[in-house]
């Protein structure tokens, strides 16, 4: 019984395009990935998109007078990487069905799939975000910080 190529290659061609179909969808929804982080006492907010960039920032008044300057781009920091963590997790959800099994979505994401395991871990930074205040100075008066002098006579 002769093979039917023919009716192989259509087969083959139409999972092609059901695959390449798959992945356009998936890219569309990575792209508009974001994900949006408010701080504990609600007076910053931030959102980031795809790969963590950052989208909004919102400051409320009181974030000025709660934090000194210093301390309010240390809760903007935090926030940010926990906002980029979460849509970091939300992308390989997003990727792991459409790639192939065993592919780790994380190193598809980081752009290091093709590269080696060791020699990524010997890469990675080795830095840690501060917290956002101190817990001596959160009682140290109602005041603004810039009322209390502590901003070091920057004005």
């Amino acid at each position: 019984m002769p093979a039917d190529h023919g009716a192989q290659v259509e087969e083959l061609l139409a999972e092609y395009r059901r695959g390449r179909e798959r992945l356009r969808s998936v890219q569309e929804e990575l792209a508009t990935l974001t994900e949006t982080v408010r701080s504990e006492d609600g007076t910053v907010t931030v959102t980031v998109g795809a790969q963590g960039a950052l989208r909004d920032l919102v400051l409320s008044e009181s974030a000025y007078q709660r934090y000194r300057p210093d301390q309010l781009a240390a809760v903007v920091t935090r926030l940010s990487a926990q906002a980029a963590h979460a849509v970091a997790e939300r992308a390989h959800e997003l990727l792991q069905p459409v790639l192939p099994s065993g592919t780790d979505p994380a190193s598809v994401w980081e752009g290091r799939a093709d590269l080696d395991p060791i020699a990524v871990a010997n890469d990675a930074p080795k830095s840690r975000i501060e917290p956002a205040c101190d817990d001596d100075d959160e009682d140290e008066g109602s005041g603004s910080w810039l009322e209390d002098g502590r901003d070091g006579g920057r004005r």
